[in-house]
């Protein structure tokens, strides 16, 4: 399965990508706006979504992508390895 994690710090990228990888998850972290969001992100089967630590840009471009691709989007407020690692349990 694979993931795309939008916002979150800049300090937990690694322990994100280490949390999924214990759930035999593929991750991709974006914590800050790119110019070729859109590009980047690819087809995950799941996007997270760490409302407190994204810009509304970031947010309105991952929605897009998620519908273009008919992506399932989870949101959650706190962007901590335990929030991730909830939502990774209900839906991996």
């Amino acid at each position: 399965m694979s993931i795309v994690i939008i916002g979150g710090h800049d300090r937990m990228v690694r322990q994100y990508q280490e949390t999924c990888k214990a759930y035999q998850c593929k991750a991709k972290v974006f914590t800050q706006m790119t110019g070729d969001l859109k590009k980047q992100v690819g087809r995950p089967d799941l996007f997270v979504l760490f409302t407190n630590t994204v810009s509304h840009k970031m947010v309105k471009c991952a929605i897009e992508e998620a519908k273009r691709n008919h992506t399932e989007v989870v949101r959650c407020h706190t962007s901590s390895r335990a929030a991730l690692e909830e939502i990774l349990k209900n839906h991996c």
